[in-house]
């Protein structure tokens, strides 16, 4: 039987051999990304600037008109920034893309069986900037990253709480993988980057973990994983509070009236 992903972040890196990888086997494949020439021919191509919410809310209405039934939703896209930018909405860069934008398209795509958020699962606690979510003061773009990833952890559990009796949620960390890594850096993380480029495992391989959770969904409305290893959803990284304080300070930063959340 044939599958209906959404991939964000699929027009690069393991996004874009993710969607080879289905449309390759005949599954139907929308990717949501900025450029169109850099889509699969083959593939169903959303424009949109996700660190957007309003483009948010354009694809989860086009996805969902068009897409009644989704299979898996698999959330790739980020991008690094050594400097502090703030979008048209006011959300800091990196906030706004690596997490708001996941957040906003978990809760609004309506026929979602499994969502794979690939980000840093099981990251310690603390790395939540609670009284400067935005980051005004001391941006730092690992910083920034750090906190995207732990906004992550808390979203797959709250995201459970409300919606885990019909959509599955799976955090996954591929590992190191010599993909673009799409950002801005200053001198030193571009380094690190280039390392990783000539360091890391090929995207074919990066991908392996996820597909497998794609092909063979976990029963739990919550699972979390470091490659194929599982990771304890039950221990403090994964804290229900902090998880129930994000949801609402989230519906805040985006303004609840009209979403489905």
């Amino acid at each position: 039987m044939t599958k209906t992903l959404v991939i964000t972040g699929g027009t690069d890196g393991m996004g874009k051999a993710l969607a080879r990888a289905y449309l390759d086997r005949g599954d139907t494949v929308v990717v949501v990304g900025r450029d169109a020439a850099k889509a699969l021919p083959g593939a169903v191509f959303i424009g949109a600037d996700l660190s957007l919410i309003g483009e948010n809310r354009r694809v989860i209405e086009a996805v969902n008109e068009r897409f009644p039934e989704v299979d898996a939703l698999v959330l790739g896209a980020r991008f690094f920034r050594t400097r502090r930018f703030v979008t048209a909405d006011g959300v800091e860069g990196t906030f706004a893309l690596d997490y708001l934008s996941r957040f906003l398209l978990s809760f609004g795509l309506a026929g979602v069986r499994l969502i794979v958020n690939v980000s840093g699962p099981g990251q310690p606690t603390g790395l939540v900037h609670w009284d400067d979510l935005m980051l005004e003061r001391g941006y730092d773009g690992m910083t920034a990253q750090f906190q995207a990833g732990k906004a992550n952890d808390l979203l797959g559990v709250a995201f459970a709480a409300r919606r885990g009796d019909r959509t599955g949620y799976v955090l996954i960390h591929p590992g190191g993988v010599a993909t673009s890594v799409a950002g801005e850096y200053d001198e030193t993380t571009a380094a690190h980057v280039e390392a990783l480029k000539r360091h890391g495992m090929p995207v074919e391989e990066g991908i392996r973990p996820i597909m497998a959770r794609i092909d063979d969904p976990p029963a739990a409305p919550l699972t979390a994983f470091m490659r194929e290893r599982p990771i304890d959803v039950a221990g403090p990284a994964f804290d229900r509070r902090a998880a129930e304080r994000l949801h609402a300070l989230t519906l805040e930063v985006i303004g609840s009236k009209g979403w489905p959340i």
